[in-house]
């Protein structure tokens, strides 16, 4: 018989087992777990050590394994709830950087079409934009390696533009009209990334403040937006968070503070371990504790945003617009982990000032929590708030005694229903072929001198889509392999004009100009602004409570 040897892997997995169930061991015993728990938990993590040996020695094929123990780390985090996650190491630092509003890199805002990187805009004070980088251009190649063509994703443009500030990176671009490559050496700097995408006066009273995320430098982009709208007379807030799907609850916090007054209750959290049963509470003067307030909600507002939205609803500070919120009220803990992966953890449930837990139902069937989206469109919620039934074991009351309902999501006070009418087949895949988004490149890069002098207000009112550009969209989709469909593109005409104008704007300004031109068929913003006087009975009602008495 042969004598099978271990190789060094082999020697060193039980080692590496055997740390961590010391370790696992020690962080039991830190949180006072029952002596029965840590038995449980030194047993399982050695026969977690000899499956592993087993199949890391004798399995008939050769294994990763630290692929199979990731694998096996998410297949057992599914069991627990659905938003306890692993993030690999090559994958966390571009996962956080997304929270963190800011990362190193050259500074342009890049899609892929065709098979090619296409720089949509370079970020205002970042290396490309000094460089002179236009949007438009193709990113042909990075450090001498080709990009284009040969099937990148969006992880491959990360891994190559993105690293440490001060460090050169020499990319070689294609501009248009011009034969030769145009080769940049950019020396990566630091990118502020931001979350408030969209701040405008709607008219003379109302001010508009569009939230994407709830990242670390929100709170601060926030207070900026409010105090500028401020000083051009803003006396009535919309705050849309419509699509928002979370980030850093403190964000949230912070900015309910500087709406709510007094020492009101902005949102409470309960765990199993003390140190995390936590209550937050307004404590400072904020910047616009008074003034109606409006806040835009649909079924992508999600975790912090309905932090935000319950406390300004429980509070009865202003009026939720829209349809029911994701219904995410689980809090999550980073935990780094030693190889440069993150464990984020759920650590504790969270509550609305009312008491009410609003996060939705879920067991094991992580596939059913993921098609919520496609249940409720079925079930009719997007189009009638009659096809949401409550549970009257999750009635509760908001400050003034209005009835508020728990069990999943933040319903709003006034319900406005998913408009389909104007959408099409064909537009959506003109959207989804980047098709869109490669006419607007193409048009502003061709027309820049009519836009020289032109403001976003005038751009705003004075710009229309003509039907030679529609035109010329539709040729855009024929090489994208989008089939011309007639009836849906006369049905959605009106519709694409809007959409164009707003990409179209977002090429020549900001954000700001694309939602300001695109809320013009946004029906939950546009319900929103005829109901400012709703909003302020709200807060100006006498407690419901106090009238009983009476």
């Amino acid at each position: 018989m042969s004598e099978t040897k271990n190789t060094k892997s082999q020697i060193r997995l039980p080692i590496i087992l055997a740390l961590a169930i010391s370790a696992g061991i020690w962080i039991g015993a830190t949180f006072a777990e029952p002596k029965g728990n840590q038995n449980d938990l030194r047993a399982a993590l050695y026969k977690l050590q000899e499956i592993m040996t087993y199949v890391n020695r004798d399995y008939v094929d050769s294994v990763n394994s630290n692929e199979l123990i990731d694998y096996g780390i998410n297949k057992m985090l599914e069991h627990l709830d659905p938003h306890t996650s692993y993030i690999p190491a090559k994958d966390a630092s571009i996962v956080q950087s997304q929270l963190d509003g800011e990362f190193d890199g050259i500074g342009v805002e890049f899609g892929i079409i065709r098979d090619t990187i296409y720089v949509v805009a370079p970020l205002t004070g970042g290396p490309s934009e000094a460089l002179g980088i236009q949007s438009g251009d193709q990113i042909i190649r990075v450090d001498g390696e080709t990009m284009a063509g040969v099937g990148v994703t969006n992880r491959d443009v990360f891994e190559k533009l993105r690293g440490p500030k001060g460090s050169v990176v020499v990319v070689d671009m294609k501009r248009k009209n011009q034969k030769e490559l145009i080769e940049y050496r950019i020396t990566r700097d630091k990118i502020p990334q931001y979350s408030i995408n969209a701040s405008y006066m709607v008219n003379d009273e109302i001010g508009y403040i569009k939230v994407t995320r709830f990242a670390a430098t929100t709170y601060d982009e926030f207070k900026e937006a409010v105090y500028d709208l401020k000083v051009k007379g803003m006396k009535k807030l919309v705050i849309d968070l419509q699509g928002n799907p979370g980030g850093y609850m403190g964000a949230a916090i912070n900015m309910a503070d500087e709406l709510l007054g007094g020492k009101a209750l902005i949102v409470s959290q309960e765990g199993k371990v003390d140190q995390y049963n936590q209550k937050a509470f307004a404590f400072k003067p904020g910047l616009f504790e008074e003034g109606p307030i409006i806040v835009l909600v649909n079924e992508g507002s999600a975790s912090a945003s309905e932090i935000l939205a319950g406390a300004i609803q429980d509070n009865d500070r202003g009026l939720i617009v829209g349809r029911r919120s994701f219904g995410k009220g689980l809090v999550q803990m980073p935990i780094d982990l030693s190889d440069g992966a993150e464990l984020r953890l759920t650590i504790a449930r969270y509550y609305t000032p009312s008491g009410r837990s609003i996060q939705k139902p879920y067991g094991t069937d992580y596939e059913a929590y993921e098609s919520d989206f496609m249940n409720r469109y079925k079930h009719g919620e997007f189009f009638s708030s009659d096809s949401i039934k409550f549970n009257d074991s999750l009635k509760y009351e908001t400050v003034k005694g209005r009835t508020v309902y728990g069990g999943g999501g933040i319903m709003p006070d006034y319900f406005v229903p998913l408009d389909t009418t104007m959408n099409s087949a064909y537009v959506s895949r003109l959207f989804n072929s980047d098709s869109a988004r490669e006419f607007a490149l193409d048009y502003v890069n061709e027309n820049k001198s009519k836009f020289e002098d032109m403001t976003i207000e005038q751009y705003y009112s004075d710009f229309t889509v003509s039907d030679a550009m529609l035109n010329d969209l539709v040729e855009y989709g024929k090489k994208n392999k989008v089939d011309f469909d007639a009836a849906d593109f006369n049905k959605s005409k009106d519709y694409l004009r809007i959409l164009m104008k707003a990409h179209v704007g977002r090429q020549i300004y900001d954000d700001s100009a694309f939602y300001k031109v695109v809320n013009d068929i946004n029906e939950v913003y546009l319900q929103a602004i005829k109901l400012f006087d709703e909003a302020e009975k709200i807060a100006m009602a006498t407690d419901l409570h106090e009238e009983e008495e009476e």
